[in-house]
């Protein structure tokens, strides 16, 4: 059965199949658009550039039946800004749910390495449908025995360096890359970005534009 997934800038993809959707990392950054729709909302980390409290606990109240999947951290503030407690659940490493009719796995537990001075927070990758994998701010893998068909690799942040998001496409070995979290990079860094992750990950590499949207077998 096939997935469409679309792009919704920075951090922020939607999944979409038989009619219901699942939305990662709505943040800052992105648009948010999609939230209006959502039927799951998966969030990695608590930075704003991930996730926007306000505009989630919106959603869940507008939406009586959206529920979110989120690291401890996030799942507190949402409760305590008003958020539906039964429909907010905490994830961490090891956890398997379904959401929105997708089956999920997560996986990682810190967000990488900023510097010494800067706490690091909790971060859980997702593994969907065993094909799709969004690490968040981090260069967390797959689980043993998955094959990842999709990989949303972070390519721009102050926690990364070029090579290492090179190195981490070649260690998954998606079938395809997309590029995500470059929020911050002017059009002539994208195209650095993408001549040399693109050029030396060893698999096949697209830039999507934001709302493009592909299907995933």
């Amino acid at each position: 059965m096939e997935t469409t997934l679309t792009f919704w800038g920075h951090a922020c993809v939607q999944l979409e199949r038989t009619g219901r959707t699942v939305v990662i990392d709505p943040g800052s950054f992105s648009d948010r658009t999609p939230l209006a729709s959502a039927d799951a909302v998966l969030v990695t980390h608590e930075h704003a550039d991930h996730v926007v409290t306000g505009e989630l606990v919106d959603a869940l109240r507008n939406r009586s039946h959206l529920e979110v999947w989120a690291p401890a951290g996030v799942i507190s503030t949402l409760v305590a800004a008003g958020a539906p407690g039964e429909r907010v659940h905490t994830v961490s490493a090891g956890d398997r749910f379904v959401a929105a009719g997708f089956d999920v796995a997560a996986t990682g537990e810190v967000h990488a390495l900023i510097h010494a001075d800067v706490p690091r927070v909790a971060n859980v990758a997702y593994v969907i449908d065993g094909a799709i994998l969004h690490p968040g701010d981090s260069f967390t893998g797959p689980g043993a025995g998955e094959s990842i068909r999709v990989l949303l690799a972070p390519v721009a942040a102050p926690w990364l360096a070029v090579g290492e998001v090179i190195d981490f496409v070649r260690t998954v070995g998606p079938e395809l890359v997309i590029p995500i979290h470059s929020a911050v990079l002017s059009e002539v860094g994208n195209a650095l970005v993408d001549r040399l992750v693109g050029g030396m990950g060893h698999a096949p590499y697209r830039r999507l534009a934001v709302g493009e949207t592909i299907t995933v077998p």
